[in-house]
């Protein structure tokens, strides 16, 4: 038998570990009222929000209609890997139309093309409009979906050629928001194309864009204006990251419930070398961790089984609890300017602001959007009330639909009852758009702000201060003695 160098019992003289339930944050002198607070912050190291909030890369979470809402309140939405490579690209690419302001990418139609085939074009690419351009990109017309639905004057099989508005209003590269818009309200359209000396089509201006660009002026946008974009990606699927970077993806995530495993740090590293967009690293929970991913990646992401449907810990034996794997990595990942995303296990906004105080940039939430509007699970009803579907990436249904890759087990051509699941399915209430859940998490983490004194998320980390809680202050700290007759909007007492 092979000499233990560590005795037994002094395995279990184990450190603690504390998550967010074991502690309150300190009140301290202030002038900061929580509405002035900013909450600027970095989740990569070349990529800032003005709202430290992500969605989470869950199939029953994010994919592009989520992805637009958050990146225009501010967030950053991160769309999962259950998909194929085509598909990923494709929801890449509507997040990055969304609010462009001169869409280089155009949707375009060719004249020769059938009604009907524009029309599932243009269902498919999530668009009402083309433009019809000939050889050399030359504009010969417009068509939007008013001019063949419900194909009144003309026939499903006839060509695009005899159904498009051929007088085009159009404008050049310089045109200006306020110039395209007078030139819509003028002509009464909707997109204007933009085109080159030779009336060849180089981008498209359409009157949704700018007025989203108005009201939403403290969306997350890259340098060219276009709405910053999160993507997951496996551990080792090098051509999905390169595909994802190619498409414009801002942040490229690699999706790895245990990303201290050498063989996904090694092809991580190859992934970094191989793209432009930032890549983030995760999960970890332990300064060993870091230390080893903070020399290359741009970003470390936090979390070992912390989620509401995550079953890791009971299912493996291991985890840290959620605010000391924060603290943790964040001790680390300070010394290399490296930002930290704390991923799960978030239920109240005053979580979220913890999260932040014990080192965390951002904070990536599940189960808080899964029940919004712009979240891809379907609504279901029970006893007359509305949920929504909701599923850990680690559940039965994720891994046979790819997701098994992410807990480094191989699920291909496995019969259900030999997967080893690391999550569960559920249903989470309905709970309507998610701007409403946005604006209630952040405003929480003002106040938690504003308790601390703090202006700033860097000055938050500096001042905020910790007080243990017993489990009679856990009990205090939730409304109690009472009976609610009125929920509000930021707690519910089943949470």
């Amino acid at each position: 038998m092979a000499k233990n160098d560590r005795p037994f019992s002094a395995k279990l003289e184990v450190p603690e570990a504390l998550t967010f339930d074991d502690v309150l944050l300190r009140p301290k002198e202030s002038r900061v009222e929580p509405d002035d607070a900013a909450t600027e912050t970095h989740v990569s190291k070349n990529v800032s929000l003005n709202v430290p909030v992500l969605s989470a890369a869950m199939d029953t979470v994010t994919e592009s209609e989520m992805a637009i809402a958050m990146a225009r309140h501010g967030g950053l939405g991160v769309i999962h890997r259950n998909m194929d490579v085509d598909r990923m690209v494709t929801e890449i690419e509507r997040v990055k139309r969304a609010d462009e302001l001169i869409i280089r990418d155009v949707v375009t139609a060719d004249p020769d093309q059938t009604v009907s085939e524009v029309d599932a074009m243009m269902q498919r690419e999530g668009v009402s409009g083309a433009p019809v351009v000939g050889d050399d990109d030359e504009v010969l017309g417009i068509i939007s979906a008013t001019d063949i639905r419900p194909y009144l004057e003309v026939g499903d099989s006839d060509a695009v050629s005899e159904a498009m508005t051929d007088e085009v209003i159009t404008a050049d590269a310089d045109v200006s928001p306020r110039e395209a818009l007078e030139l819509m309200y003028e002509h009464k359209i909707e997109r204007v194309p933009i085109v080159d000396d030779g009336d060849r089509l180089i981008g498209l201006v359409t009157m949704q864009g700018i007025l989203q660009r108005r009201e939403f002026d403290q969306a997350a946008r890259d340098e060219n204006g276009r709405l910053r974009c999160g993507v997951a990606v496996g551990p080792f699927e090098e051509d999905r990251a390169k595909a994802a970077d190619d498409a414009g993806a801002d942040v490229i995530f690699i999706d790895c419930a245990h990303a201290h495993n050498l063989d996904v740090v090694d092809t991580a590293r190859d992934i970094k070398a191989d793209v432009d967009a930032d890549v983030v690293v995760g999960n970890i929970g332990t300064r060993e961790a870091a230390e080893a991913l903070a020399d290359f990646a741009d970003g470390l992401k936090v979390g070992i089984g912390p989620g509401s449907i995550c079953t890791t810990r009971i299912v493996s034996g291991s985890g840290m609890p959620q605010l000391s794997a924060v603290a943790e990595v964040a001790d680390v990942a300070a010394e290399h300017d490296v930002p930290v995303i704390a991923d799960g296990g978030i239920r109240y906004s005053g979580d979220a602001i913890k999260a932040i105080g014990a080192g965390a940039d951002a904070v990536m939430l599940g189960s808080y959007f899964a029940g919004t509007d712009e979240a891809p699970g379907r609504i279901i009803t029970r006893n007359g009330k509305k949920y929504k579907q909701y599923r850990g990436m680690g559940s039965v249904g994720a891994m046979k639909s790819g997701g098994g890759e992410r807990y480094l087990k191989d699920v291909e051509d496995q019969d259900e009852e030999d997967y080893v699941p690391e999550g569960v399915e559920a249903a989470t209430p309905y709970q309507g758009p998610v701007e409403n859940e946005l604006h209630q998490m952040v405003g929480g983490m003002q106040s938690g702000m504003g308790y601390v004194g703090a202006s700033s998320i860097p000055e938050f980390k500096e001042r905020a201060e910790f007080v243990r809680v017993s489990s009679a202050g856990q009990q205090e700290n939730h409304p109690h003695d009472v009976l609610i007759t009125d929920e509000a909007p930021n707690y519910s007492p089943g949470e």
